[in-house]
């Protein structure tokens, strides 16, 4: 990926003129977003996102822009390896997780659902089912299928060869394809799907549940011991229906309202103005056969505002 040529001119450190330091920011600016999201789709947490972004710009920052020949490989490559470490030690983080884990919410700019490919590679169905790849995989597939990297840029940031990796992608693809929703679903029927969700919610209508929610529906919540939620699967259309249907009981203190959370249609709860609990779904054949609710405060940051994704 992006090799680096010798350094021209004698600057191997940290720069000492302001026009390379200029040159270097700028560079890392306009791929920010792009690095972002390589970062997010391997962690699913946009804080530790960030703290990737960080380590990368503090690695970027005493490389000469010139002895790069591709900047933007290079830095993917960056972020890539940091990923990578922290992916590892996030996996020793949540063995010890209370309840079910989930990715963090981002609240989506409306060209991130334009994006099909995009859309559903952040989805939180996606992310979920990313999260089954071992670290490696997980980049591999990353790398390959949402931002098109070649084989051999990809062996450069994982490390491996070509021929390495080639593997590991067949495996990854086959390892995902058992696992992932079954096709893209389109705007408008998720959007339906969610309305009549909604409406069912809001009015208390257990029989309106009961319709949209697919027989084989699973909820799942991540309160990460800090609030309540609940520790284990939620299975089936009749108990789903029966605990979800409580959220209409908070009266006035609460509103309900769509979003765009991970390039999907999603629900945002408020109680008291405050961000309560966000829920995201799954939608397959018009019936939501998935619903994530996310509760844990420290997850529900980067729901106020959109965050921009690119590839």
């Amino acid at each position: 990926m992006g090799e680096r040529s010798e350094p021209t001119g004698g600057t191997a450190g940290p720069r000492a003129h302001g026009s390379s330091t200029d040159g270097a920011t700028e560079a890392f600016v306009a791929h920010r977003n792009l690095l972002f999201t390589v970062a997010y789709e391997m962690l699913g947490s946009a804080a530790d996102a960030e703290d990737v972004l960080q380590e990368t710009w503090l690695r970027w920052a005493g490389v000469a822009p010139g002895s790069v020949r591709d900047q933007r490989a290079y830095l993917v490559r960056i972020t890539t390896r940091q990923a990578l470490g922290r992916l590892r030690t996030l996996r020793r983080r949540k063995e010890s997780y209370v309840g079910p884990w989930l990715p963090e919410p981002l609240l989506t700019t409306p060209d991130v659902a334009e994006d099909v490919e995009l859309a559903d590679s952040v989805s939180m169905a996606m992310l979920l089912v990313l999260e089954t790849l071992a670290p490696t995989e997980r980049a591999v597939f990353v790398l390959r299928e949402v931002f098109g990297l070649e084989y051999g840029e990809i062996a450069e940031a994982v490390g491996k060869s070509p021929a390495a990796v080639r593997q590991i992608a067949h495996r990854a693809r086959g390892h995902v394809a058992a696992r992932r929703p079954r096709g893209a679903v389109s705007p408008a029927e998720a959007h339906d799907a969610l309305a009549a969700f909604q409406r069912a919610v809001q009015t208390g209508d257990l029989q309106g549940l009961l319709d949209v929610l697919a027989p084989h529906a699973v909820l799942l919540g991540d309160g990460g011991g800090v609030v309540q939620a609940v520790r284990a699967p939620v299975v089936g259309a009749g108990p789903v229906a029966e605990l979800v249907a409580g959220l209409g009981r908070f009266g006035a203190a609460a509103s309900l309202r769509r979003a765009e959370v991970n390039g999907c249609p999603a629900l945002i709860l408020r109680l008291d103005g405050e961000i309560d609990t966000v829920v995201a779904v799954r939608v397959d054949d018009g019936l939501i056969t998935g619903l994530y609710a996310v509760r844990n405060p420290e997850k529900l940051t980067r729901v106020e505002r959109p965050v921009p994704l690119r590839r």
